[in-house]
Formats: structure tokens, C-alpha cells, sequence
């Protein structure tokens, strides 16, 4: 595919807005369209029902993203998500729309900037050799869920990398807490969510030993962060079929 053609769904949103200006800026991309609420999906679609764009950027709200995706893969169109709350069963849904539509591609990102993609790795290989691991995340107060999704990407990794380490439970003699500061448990991974104003989008990935810490740290100041990892994605999907969560998945960490 020469020229790829693509749309944003949310287009009018902080993130929505900032994916517009990076695709129209994109060589090789051709933008197409943005949808807005007030728009309707279908006006992706040409008057004789035939596909007007050949991916579609999903920034909108975790209540609308599932369905959007839905649509667009049933239209044959690839779809770059950016939108969190997704859960195994929303993601099977979709691996089975996928088997129905074999030649589409989907990419789901918790997050686009490539230092957080680049933490997350890094964090599933520190696992192993530390006792303890806990996240903080601080976002902005806009922001609809908690924890981040991005948070969770990262407990899991973590998870996954101390499981083949063959750990167990960290060192913890919490009894009471009835107010939740110990916070949310992500695969047995302590994750705890800041909403401050003024922040943007960041992440602490804090690992102890006896006598040592180890603190991997990632900020986005500016939503323009996200920008290379949505505009890579747009340019991976289509040569990537069935479902990718993550972007670690189409960048070489090896």
C-alpha cells in the first residue's frame, strides 16, 4: 500500500486534535477525515457503502471505543486504538470480529509515547531480580479511569516477569487498610493513582531489595509525545492482522 488513507474518531478531542495535525504532517498518510460527536461513523463510508479510509484512530471514551472498533473491522478497515478500560472479554470480542475479517488489523496501545513502551519492557525485565514492585501513576484530573491503563500494562508485565523468576508474593504486613492506601492490586502488583492539575501523563515503576532501590520513571509533558507512536502504528497495522495489544509488539526492543 502506497499511500495509506486514515481517519480520527475523537477528532476533536486534546489527543484527538494533536493525532489530526501529526497525520496530516505524516509522509505517506493521507487524512482523510475527522469525526466528531456530531458526526456519524458511517460517513466513513462512501455513498455506495464502500470503505472511504483504510485506518481508523480510535481516540474517544472507553463507553464508545469498543463498538467504533467493532464497526470499523466489519467495513474491512484497520483501526489504531488509543483509548484504555479494555478488558479480556472486550478483547475477545474483537479477536473473534477478526476471524471474520482475517486480512484487518487492530492495535490497541495503553500508551503511544515511546519512553513509556520502553519502561514497560524495561520493568518486566527488572521483575525478576527485586523482592518488591509497586507503580504510581499520575495523570491529569480529566482523566475518566483509574488505574491507567498503561498502569496495568505495566503490573502485568511485572507480574509476568517475576512469575518466570518464580517469585512469590512481595514482602507485605498490611492487615488492616480500610481506606485502601495499600491501592489497587494489578496481578498481585500494588498500583497507586495520582489525579493532580497540572500533570499530563506519567509513571513511576518503584523496585526494592535490602539496602537498594531501583526506580524506572517515565513523564509526558505535552500530548505531542504520543504523536510518533500513533503515526508508527497507523503504518504498522495495516501489514499486521488480528489483534496487537501494545506497541512493544511492533517496535524491535530485542
Amino acid at each position: 500500500m502506497s499511500t495509506i488513507r486514515a481517519a480520527v474518531i475523537g477528532a476533536n478531542g486534546r489527543m484527538g486534535s494533536e493525532a489530526v495535525r501529526a497525520l496530516e504532517e505524516a509522509d505517506g498518510i493521507e487524512f482523510v477525515a475527522g469525526i466528531t460527536r456530531e458526526d456519524s461513523i458511517e460517513d466513513l463510508l462512501d455513498e455506495n457503502g464502500q470503505k472511504r479510509v483504510d485506518v481508523l484512530v480510535d481516540l474517544t471514551v472507553p463507553d464508545a471505543t469498543k463498538q467504533n472498533v467493532l464497526w470499523a473491522v466489519e467495513h474491512g478497515i484497520h483501526v489504531v486504538v488509543g483509548v484504555t478500560g479494555w478488558t479480556d472479554e472486550s478483547r475477545a470480542d474483537v479477536t473473534a470480529a477478526l476471524e471474520k475479517s482475517p486480512g484487518t488489523g487492530v492495535i490497541i496501545a495503553p500508551n503511544f509515547a515511546i519512553g513509556a513502551v520502553l519502561a514497560m519492557t524495561f520493568a518486566q525485565k527488572a521483575a525478576r531480580f527485586y523482592e518488591s514492585a509497586e507503580i504510581i501513576e499520575l495523570h491529569h484530573p480529566n482523566k475518566v479511569d483509574a488505574p491507567s491503563g498503561t498502569a496495568i500494562h505495566t503490573a502485568e508485565a511485572i507480574a509476568r516477569g517475576r512469575e518466570a523468576a518464580g517469585r512469590g508474593q512481595a514482602p507485605d504486613a498490611t492487615e488492616k487498610d480500610p481506606h485502601g492506601a495499600r491501592g489497587a492490586r494489578i496481578d498481585g502488583i500494588p498500583v497507586h493513582a495520582v489525579r493532580l492539575r497540572g500533570l499530563t501523563a506519567h509513571e513511576e515503576i518503584l523496585f526494592g531489595n535490602t539496602g537498594e532501590q531501583f526506580t524506572i520513571r517515565h513523564d509526558s509533558f505535552d500530548r505531542i509525545s504520543f504523536m510518533p507512536g500513533i503515526v508508527l502504528s497507523v503504518r504498522e497495522v495495516v501489514d499486521r492482522p488480528g489483534l496487537t495489544v501494545g506497541l512493544e509488539n511492533i517496535l524491535d526492543l530485542d
